[in-house]
């Protein structure tokens, strides 16, 4: 939100510019958590790969897992905003299915590493109690949107999904993962077959 000073100006809250400058800092500390992963990555190794100083993180994020949930979620954010515009455009089953399909190849290997710090943080969010409740939120809303993907689909195809929302999101995040998994290890046909795959997912669930 903005105000205005006795001059006429616009002027920003501090909340504003605070949260303005998390938003800077995750996206500075994104890379280097991607690289790392969480296991390796203190906010000491942030700031020595960024222009912000230590000292700088700790003033606007608690600690690391602060720091990292914010960075996750401001990602998979972006990722679902993505597809949720694939979603509301769609006016035919088969571009849908394409457009899906192109869309989870293109964000697996543009973001891969990023993608990878996901699945790592959901998997120490079964040894940290710290990190459940954000890890739950983001799997929740990447379920909404693969189930928009699904429900748009059946509506243009003329069908009802056949299965319920957490099976879907559970049968994409699986072909997700192993796309994801065989494409780090330099699996050419990956892509391929992630696109192949959303595409009899989709038929399938519906």
């Amino acid at each position: 939100m903005t105000s205005t000073d006795a001059a006429g100006r616009a002027t920003r809250k501090p909340v504003d510019k605070f949260e303005d400058r998390r938003r800077q800092l995750a996206d500075a500390a994104l890379q280097t958590l991607a690289t790392l992963g969480y296991a390796r990555t203190s906010l000491r190794d942030i700031a020595q790969n960024s222009e912000f100083s230590h000292g700088v993180l700790h003033y606007y994020f608690r600690d690391k897992v602060e720091l990292i949930t914010y960075c996750v979620q401001r990602f998979k954010t972006q990722c679902v905003e993505r597809y949720d515009a694939i979603a509301t455009h769609a006016t035919e089953a088969d571009a849908l299915a394409r457009d899906a399909g192109d869309g989870l190849a293109a964000t697996l290997e543009g973001d891969a590493e990023l993608h990878r710090m996901w699945y790592d943080l959901r998997s120490q969010s079964m040894f940290e109690e710290s990190f459940r409740l954000d890890v739950a939120d983001i799997d929740a809303s990447l379920e909404r949107m693969i189930w928009r993907i699904v429900a748009t689909y059946a509506r243009l195809v003329g069908r009802e999904p056949a299965t319920t929302s957490a099976t879907a999101y559970a049968a994409f995040d699986g072909i997700f993962q192993q796309a994801l998994i065989r494409h780090l290890s330099g699996d050419a046909e990956a892509l391929d077959d992630l696109r192949a795959g959303t595409r009899v997912l989709l038929e399938r669930l519906v």
